[in-house]
């Protein structure tokens, strides 16, 4: 008598954890990299008198946002068997998790981890509000100019049909279902 596992998936391409970890390493040297750039340049500073006490209410949606984009970083490893780096990309669609509802959760958990840190910590002024606003812009333009016409090219008519069906920046109220066939 063989023995079975009930609700084991064996994936195409062999253990998911080398991958997984790389792209948590991947990703954690990422966030480290922008934790020592930006606080000292936006100015970020502990301040608990007065009203700048609420402040720290924005550290619920910052953790969040940071939460989503280590839980991308995870998916990129576990399910598209690679990292967010361009070197070593993802050699499977990733459209799980978040990915179901956004094409680029891991940028808005990225954005809204850090607006959540700037409010909290910030002392906002017009140069650093635009540099902000010129990165974001910067990684749109990325994001339509490079990222998207490259996924087209590696994925193909899987990857149109996930344009189609998630939305780039809003995130959908209900999760796309994948077609039976092509689940991950």
């Amino acid at each position: 008598m063989g023995s079975k596992q009930v609700g084991v998936v064996h994936r195409a391409g062999g253990d998911p954890w080398p991958t997984t970890v790389a792209a948590l390493a991947v990703g954690a040297a990422f966030f480290a990299l922008w934790f020592w750039l930006l606080p000292s340049w936006l100015g970020f500073s502990v301040d608990t008198v007065g009203a700048a006490r609420w402040r720290w209410i924005a550290a619920v949606p910052s953790v969040m946002g940071f939460a989503v984009a280590l839980r991308c970083v995870f998916d990129f490893g576990w399910t598209g068997h690679g990292t967010p780096a361009p070197i070593a990309p993802p050699q499977k669609l990733v459209v799980v998790a978040f990915y179901r509802y956004v094409r680029n959760p891991m940028y808005l958990g990225f954005f809204v981890g850090w607006a959540g840190l700037w409010v909290v910590f910030g002392h906002a002024n017009l140069a650093a509000i635009a540099v902000a606003i010129l990165v974001v812009m910067g990684v749109m333009l990325f994001v339509q100019i490079y990222e998207e016409p490259a996924l087209l090219k590696k994925f193909g008519a899987e990857y149109e049909e996930f344009c189609r069906n998630v939305p780039r920046w809003v995130p959908r109220l209900r999760p796309w279902e994948q077609a039976v066939g092509r689940r991950q």
